[in-house]
């Protein structure tokens, strides 16, 4: 079955920032048809009526008055289904947008690991009020981004609503890990060879590509990793790989004047034609021209 491509609508009701990074909706739009992957989006969802159900990632999910749902990017939804009246706040952001915050390496690459495992909370009465103090804020800044310093606001604001979901969403899934975890068992073992994988990864920077590579590192062999990622994280490791490895262009692209030759030695590509061509398949652009948007877009 094909699966389509998730992006946020666009509207007279609908907040972004001026190049797309951010996008806040208020109101609930229909839903996907069939299966729906998102792509260079995540999406903070907020649940403020009725009910939905559908698969994320092979996970059931339920959400109700009051839940919080973080969907990431490169993860798929299916079998989509909600009552009349279901109705949710959506927040969508880039990965440029984290990269800004350098949200990354505020929150450890435990959180990474453990989100994907556990993307819904029931929000306490406080945390929901929290949040809709925040999200307010955004909407009006949002509206009335016109004084040099809106964007700068925007980031702030966005940095601290995201570490207060974060600080909510880590609460929840501590207390459920201290509930289950069963230190004899292989499931804390797996886990932790699982985040000990992606902290060789983001220490790599993209350097080493080759799953062989880490499980060689890890002293265990490609087929086991594969499965304790895709078990683990729902994710091959080649994607997550891939992930880390555009957050390494994207920052040399953004923040550095070195040339595309200079950033595929660097980054160990064979020629600057094959590292065009992975970062043109993971960005939708080429690397000159993702320089250029940002180039000729400062604020963004």
């Amino acid at each position: 079955m094909e699966i389509n491509e998730l992006k946020p609508r666009t509207g007279a009701d609908v907040l972004s920032t001026y190049d797309g990074g951010l996008v806040i909706t208020d109101n609930f739009v229909g839903g996907p048809v069939g299966k729906a992957k998102l792509m260079d989006y995540g999406i903070f969802i907020i649940c403020t009526a009725g009910r939905a159900q559908f698969e994320y990632d092979g996970q059931t999910i339920q959400l109700c008055p009051n839940d919080l749902f973080l969907f990431m990017a490169r993860s798929v939804m299916d079998k989509f289904m909600s009552s009349a009246d279901f109705n949710c706040r959506t927040v969508w952001f880039t990965r440029g947008e984290m990269w800004d915050m350098n949200m990354y390496g505020k929150n450890g690459l435990t959180d990474l690991i453990a989100l994907k495992q556990h993307p819904k909370v029931s929000l306490t009465e406080s945390d929901y009020t929290k949040l809709d103090t925040y999200f307010q804020l955004l909407c009006q800044h949002l509206r009335n981004n016109t004084s040099g310093a809106g964007r700068e606001i925007i980031l702030s604001l966005f940095s601290t609503f995201i570490l207060e979901i974060v600080s909510i969403m880590r609460r929840n899934y501590s207390s459920a890990s201290a509930v289950k975890s069963n230190p004899g068992s292989g499931k804390l073992h797996g886990k932790l060879l699982a985040e000990k994988f992606v902290e060789l990864v983001e220490q790599n920077e993209g350097k080493i590509r080759r799953v062989e590579d880490y499980a060689q590192m890890l002293n265990v062999t490609p087929k086991y990793l594969s499965k304790l990622l895709i078990k683990t994280m729902s994710r091959k490791p080649s994607v997550i790989i891939a992930f880390f490895t555009m957050r390494a262009i994207e920052n040399r692209l953004r923040f550095t004047d070195m040339t595309m030759q200079q950033i595929a030695d660097e980054l160990n590509f064979s020629s600057a034609s094959s590292f065009g061509k992975f970062a043109k398949e993971h960005m939708g652009m080429t690397p000159l021209e993702y320089r250029k948007k940002y180039n000729e877009n400062p604020s963004l």
